[in-house]
């Protein structure tokens, strides 16, 4: 990868986008954060995430491409507009789909449970979704609704992890789709940048489903379909970001 050709403008793009995203969710806690004498960390991370934010976007602005890589000829069955791997993308279209569906669901609508999903409401109240977001009018609001406030700090906590789901997905998915394969065949290149991180990203979220596997199954959660999901979206994205 290298500078002067612009490989590695596509990662810093969403590098800005993600840290304005967090930004954002700091924001939208921040008159609890206050009420709670606890702002002063939140504020810290919210003035180096904008100026971070800044210099990258001064750079992505500031910046030109100094070289062009010739035309090379095209793989087999490539053109300039093709997707860098069409395995990956349809990897990354089925799994990151359904982390998604799962991850905004948590941050939007925390406590509501997705009807076709099997043992959704087992999930939401094994992770204490039923507790600090009761759905209104349900048997878990009578329970657990006066109480609701008091559990700010793990609503908090779920929705920013949500969050950072989402905005791994939409990079896996920019990487995959948005990307193309280009006359110089670069757009292989821009988007292994992207896959090797994010191998490595989905390789931890995989380590932490792993360690509370078994206190799910004791809930009667299976999460085995979870892991092999996971599991098999970061073996496609370690193959295809690293060799």
């Amino acid at each position: 990868a290298r500078w002067d050709l612009g490989h590695f403008k596509p990662t810093i793009w969403l590098c800005f986008f993600a840290n304005l995203a967090s930004t954002a969710f700091y924001a939208s806690y921040m008159e609890d954060f206050v009420a709670a004498g606890a702002d002063g960390l939140p504020k810290l991370m919210m003035a180096a995430l904008l100026f971070e934010s800044i210099v990258m976007l001064g750079y992505l602005v500031t910046n030109k491409v100094t070289k062009r890589a010739p035309a090379t000829k095209m793989t087999e069955g490539k053109t300039p507009s093709s997707l860098p791997s069409q395995i990956v993308s349809r990897t990354v279209a089925l799994v990151s789909a359904l982390v998604a569906l799962i991850a905004g669901r948590d941050l939007m609508r925390p406590g509501e449970a997705i009807d076709f999903i099997p043992r959704d409401d087992i999930y939401l109240e094994w992770t204490g979704a039923f507790i600090h977001s009761p759905p209104d009018g349900s048997v878990e609001s009578d329970e657990y609704g006066m109480m609701a406030e008091l559990h700010i700090g793990e609503k908090y906590l779920s929705q920013f992890l949500a969050m950072n789901l989402l905005v791994l997905c939409a990079i896996k998915v920019t990487a995959g789709f948005a990307i193309r394969y280009g006359s110089d065949g670069s757009g292989t290149t821009k988007s292994a940048m992207i896959w090797k991180a994010q191998a490595i990203g989905s390789a931890l979220v995989l380590m932490v489903f792993r360690l509370f596997s078994s206190a799910a199954m004791s809930a009667s959660l299976d999460l085995r379909w979870h892991l092999m999901c996971l599991g098999y979206e970061t073996l496609v994205l370690g193959l295809y970001g690293f060799f």
